[in-house]
């Protein structure tokens, strides 16, 4: 993707998630949300376009990433394994595989491990 606008909303995408998840970690999840409701309409105009950039893909992965797990903190499990199935198809689907895709793919699987762990609890 060659427009001007791409490489700036994925360099804003990358920011805010890290403004996000130094706000989860930090204990203000209602923060950490209000930031990832904002990323999405970001993440969601960067995978519009027919073929995403493997930046603008990483980039809309961690902020699924992030929303999920605010939503296991939350106590929806249900809604959070949803969230983490779409960055496992996300990484299955991605060509070619890296190490790093490969990485993300296995984070998704443990943590849908993690959400059918609690749902049968």
């Amino acid at each position: 993707m060659t427009e001007a606008w791409y490489g700036q909303i994925t360099l804003e995408l990358g920011a805010l998630n890290r403004q996000a998840e130094a706000r989860f970690r930090a204990g203000e999840i209602d923060d950490a949300g209000t930031l990832v409701t904002k990323g999405q309409a970001m993440a969601a105009r960067l995978l519009s376009v027919p073929r995403p950039t493997l930046a603008a893909m990483e980039a809309a992965s961690d902020l699924d990433d992030l929303y999920g797990r605010i939503l296991l903190v939350n106590h929806n499990v249900g809604w959070g394994r949803l969230v983490f199935q779409k960055n496992l198809v996300r990484w299955k689907n991605w060509r070619p595989e890296t190490a790093d895709t490969i990485r993300r793919r296995k984070q998704a699987e443990a943590e849908i491990r993690e959400c059918d762990r609690l749902l049968s609890q």
